[in-house]
């Protein structure tokens, strides 16, 4: 894997580049839609793929080790074969799932027993199996396994959690350097800031992290209920410290708003749930501001959805029919809403993307800012 930064914007620390990987290359800055088990929910491969134009989408490696397991992917082919995916897949190392597990798991050096929350079974995950699983599962961008601790904690255990997450980094890094991947493509490993919302704490781990050698860094622990502006300071504080020849992935952030104030901090990658989440609750995202598709208001409105989409059932169906389709609880409410979403997100990273290319970041972010966060 490789990364070239093509621009930066004058006024800000935003940057436009591109991540070339063996599956195909990735402008930045690039959000990727969740496929938690191998499927973005409620979305086809091809509606990703044609109509929403995804670049890369994340897998989950916690999930996928319990469903369908690592003997039904690595018969299959890996993921990307297995789920008929041919673009960049990245996968999460399981941490922040095994963090939320918190009656039914136990944190110690060696890693973090578990227990499934399907049947109940028990397991482990170390930093070295965590590596041999995502080997398995063929992701083209490996999360280091990392302990992601309560957005509340104290400084002690912040710091506890910290300290131990680099030491399971190292142990990462060993593994990785031993393997090989298993399906013939290069798979990058991408390390894990981490330190709650301590300054302190914020700048060692960064520090730390930019001292390996790794393709790629990930900002961790953020969006975990501290408040925005927190974020928003450790966001920059990071991006001050890590490579800048490296990409930078936000993980689980955000909201357009969160995305757009990341980006002018020098962030390039993002996922979040909530385009598909808050979608198949009646919430659309638009450049306007926000809609709840439930609200009567819309019962006799009948324009497209977003007749500038790219998104074909934003362009054929009404906010009417979209209306009707959610009160009456069809399933295809919750596709197109699905899909409107992660079309409205993948259009504004590209048009942030053009905007950093022009070098008007910052003034565009500060025009459209008002409107993302206005409710319709």
């Amino acid at each position: 894997m490789s990364f070239e930064i093509n621009a930066t914007d004058r006024g800000c620390r935003a940057r436009a580049g591109v991540i070339h990987t063996c599956h195909g290359d990735i402008a930045t800055p690039v959000f990727m839609p969740v496929g938690t088990v191998g499927s973005v929910k409620a979305v086809h491969q091809h509606e990703l793929r044609d109509d929403i134009n995804a670049q890369i989408i994340l897998g989950n490696t916690y999930h996928l080790y319990l469903r369908p397991g690592l003997g039904t992917l690595q018969a299959g082919g890996g993921l990307h074969r297995f789920m008929g995916w041919e673009r960049p897949i990245l996968t999460d190392s399981g941490g922040f799932q095994v963090f939320s597990l918190a009656d039914n798991r136990k944190i110690r050096e060696e890693g973090c027993t578990f227990r499934s929350h399907i049947d109940g079974s028990k397991h482990l995950f170390t930093p070295e199996n965590v590596m041999d699983i995502q080997r398995v599962i063929g992701a083209d961008i490996m999360m280091a396994f990392d302990e992601c601790c309560p957005g509340d904690a104290d400084r002690r255990y912040a710091r506890q959690s910290m300290e131990l997450t680099h030491r399971w980094l190292d142990r990462c890094i060993a593994r990785y350097n031993s393997t090989e991947p298993c399906y013939g493509h290069h798979q990058a490993l991408f390390p894990i800031v981490q330190g709650c919302q301590y300054e302190d704490l914020r700048r060692e781990s960064a520090a730390y992290i930019a001292e390996r050698a790794t393709e790629g860094c990930a900002i961790g622990g953020l969006a975990v209920g501290e408040p925005t502006e927190v974020m928003y300071e450790m966001v920059a504080l990071c991006c001050d410290i890590l490579p800048a020849d490296q990409p930078r992935y936000l993980m689980g952030v955000g909201t357009p708003a969160n995305i757009l104030e990341a980006i002018e901090r020098g962030v390039d990658m993002f996922d979040c749930v909530m385009p598909t989440r808050n979608g198949r609750n009646g919430m659309l995202f638009t450049a306007h501001g926000t809609i709840n598709i439930k609200n009567k208001k819309w019962e006799t409105c009948f324009e497209p959805i977003d007749p500038e989409s790219p998104a074909e059932c934003d362009r054929v169906y009404t906010l009417a029919y979209l209306h009707h389709l959610m009160r009456a609880e069809e399933i295809l409410a919750l596709q197109i809403c699905s899909i409107h979403n992660l079309a409205f997100y993948l259009w504004l990273v590209r048009t942030a993307r053009r905007h950093i290319l022009d070098g008007d970041y910052a003034r565009w972010k500060s025009a459209i800012l008002p409107d993302l966060m206005r409710r319709i």
